[in-house]
């Protein structure tokens, strides 16, 4: 039997951390490459991951039943992409990463925020359905996701300078069509609409 072989029936699957070079580290990021040694002894490199901050992903329906969502541009596909309001958990610190998150916004007070700035709704009716790493391959933060029921047009936008995004309403229908069309292409929120059908069928 190879060592390799004795490690994974032995259940051994932790890499250690060798070294790290922070290639980018700035206000924005830190991108990272660093070298692991596997649970056979062996070094490999180079792994490229990113540290970036938490987010909130929010299902949100008006008092009509009507999904609120938002069209905006994504420079990872370089087109326009149908998604979810959704926005960064604020730091203290300023800063747009970091393992300590003492003092970071409440996760709840974020995904309020960020509903009301992009779309000018808000509710009563909050319910958080779930955190998950957001890509555990490449990045180290989380996306924590809520639902929030019968939201009412309270204010204009509030956006950012380089926020630039217009709000749609969609019944449940549209969206389980942009789904199987491949048109919802955010995997988080492909996500978030999975759980929130959970609970409005259970």
């Amino acid at each position: 039997m190879s060592e390799k072989d004795k490690k994974l029936a032995a259940g051994e699957l932790e890499w250690e951390e060798v070294r790290t070079e922070h290639v980018i580290k700035d206000k924005w990021i830190d991108f990272r490459k660093t070298a692991y040694r596997m649970p056979d002894g062996k070094v490999y490199e180079p792994y490229y991951t990113y540290s970036r901050r938490d987010y909130t992903v929010i299902v949100a329906s008006d008092t009509e039943g009507r999904f609120i969502c938002v069209r905006q541009f994504r420079q990872g596909v370089r087109r326009l992409t149908t998604e979810f309001p959704a926005g960064g958990i604020e730091r203290a610190d300023g800063m747009q990463y970091g393992e300590d998150r003492s003092g970071a916004e409440d996760a709840l007070a974020a995904a309020k925020r960020e509903l009301t700035e992009e779309t000018g709704y808000e509710s009563d009716e909050w319910e958080q359905l779930y955190v998950t790493p957001s890509n555990a391959t490449i990045s180290d933060n989380y996306a924590y996701i809520f639902r929030a029921k019968n939201c009412r047009k309270v204010t204009g936008q509030d956006l950012d300078d380089m926020e630039f995004l217009n709000v749609k309403l969609y019944t449940a229908d549209e969206i389980e069509h942009m789904i199987d069309e491949g048109k919802f292409e955010q995997a988080v929120h492909a996500l978030a609409w999975l759980l929130a059908g959970r609970k409005m069928t259970s």
